[in-house]
């Protein structure tokens, strides 16, 4: 289970996740985002995962697709800082890689 929490702020949209971004909540959590992005496309977007205790590889795709479009995320924990790092690593070598 995945609990969403979003809100408009002054500053843009944020989310709190709970829980797993994983099976079928992955593409409700990409919905929203889409979602959000289409009624505001230039606000910043904050993605708090300090809550999540799994994610699953359709979620890293997420994560990372999110990256790529400049979204900021907090996390805490091991596992959760871990991925974000190789996730901005390899989005980091993928643009150095198109560039040459």
């Amino acid at each position: 289970m995945l609990r969403i929490c979003h809100s408009d702020t002054t500053d843009g949209h944020r989310w709190s996740l709970s829980g797993r971004v994983a099976g079928p909540w992955v593409e409700e959590f990409r919905t929203c985002w889409r979602q959000a992005l289409e009624r505001t496309p230039l606000a910043h977007a904050v993605v708090d995962l300090s809550d999540v205790t799994f994610i699953d590889d359709a979620g890293e795709r997420l994560i990372a697709d999110m990256l790529s479009a400049g979204t900021e995320f907090i996390a805490t924990g091991v596992a959760n800082k871990h991925l974000l790092e190789n996730l901005q690593n390899h989005g980091a070598q993928t643009s150095q890689e198109g560039d040459n």
